[in-house]
């Protein structure tokens, strides 16, 4: 187990247990001295700083070409250090590139969510009704008030679903500046795509293997699953849709959100935007 687990692990047990540091450490037959190290390595701030921004304007490069790029610019550094750099910065390409060029925002760091329709995140579900018959959700989320914007059920979604579905939400609150959504089918469409770009929406696009970059989403699919989906035996695709829809309704305007300061998504979306309360 390497150092720095080491410590974490200390750490938890030390608070687990109310035992002292040196017990912790003989038990685990790590020395203390190890466990209070302090690195003194430099954190090469500037070459992070060099290497981001060389990464944000060329962002179909690996590390190998900055690597090039940093030592004609005269930087003294060996590849297996850019390297370290560029995975700690989190500055890794996608390997598989969706089908447009106009819509997609590529290894851009994601700010929070300062306002309403900022940015929302949208992904899919899959449940079954009583009959064993598989059927799919689409989920629509705003990333600032946490509002449940749409919920859509069917047995086949295609990009042209999705479209419809942001169709009907954009009459209602108008378009984001961004949408987050991972690299599925239905979302690297030509039809979103066109969509994305005739609307002036930013398609943000989660790196593969990283569903904590639309964590948003992924959290609020959990509260489905466990307060509606697992809660109700469903009959037809339309009897979804209705339990589904009420469950939304009850989840935007009555249920507290502790991340929002125990207020529901439209409580705090009203306090927190003032346009929106007329």
């Amino acid at each position: 187990m390497r150092s720095d687990r080491r410590r974490v692990v200390v750490k938890r047990l030390q608070v687990s247990y109310a035992e002292s540091e040196r017990r912790v450490c003989k038990a685990l037959n790590f020395p203390r001295a190890s466990h209070r190290y302090q690195s003194v390595r430099d954190e090469r701030a500037e070459l992070r700083i060099r290497l981001r921004d060389l990464a944000s304007t060329r962002v179909d490069f690996g590390y190998r070409r900055l690597h090039i790029f940093l030592l004609r610019e005269g930087w003294k550094v060996n590849h297996k250090l850019v390297y370290r750099l560029y995975i700690e910065e989190g500055l890794q390409m996608r390997r598989k590139r969706p089908r447009r060029n106009r819509s997609c925002q590529v290894r851009v760091t994601r700010p929070k969510a300062s306002c309403t329709n900022e940015s929302w995140s949208m992904d899919f579900m899959s449940d079954q009704l009583f009959d064993g018959k598989r059927f799919r959700l689409l989920t629509l989320v705003d990333n600032f008030s946490r509002e449940s914007l749409a919920i859509r059920v069917g047995t086949r979604m295609t990009g042209d679903d999705v479209v419809a579905a942001l169709e009907r939400v954009k009459e209602v609150r108008g378009c984001p500046q961004s949408i987050r959504v991972d690299n599925g089918p239905e979302f690297i469409s030509k039809s979103l795509d066109w969509w994305a770009y005739f609307n002036k929406v930013t398609l943000d696009f989660s790196r593969l293997g990283k569903p904590t970059d639309n964590a948003y989403i992924e959290s609020f699919n959990g509260r489905v699953r466990q307060e509606c989906l697992n809660q109700h035996w469903f009959l037809s695709l339309a009897d979804a849709q209705e339990q589904i829809d009420q469950w939304r309704l009850d989840y935007n305007e009555n249920r507290p959100h502790s991340s929002l300061g125990n207020q529901t998504p439209v409580e705090f979306a009203k306090k927190s935007c003032p346009a929106r309360r007329a």
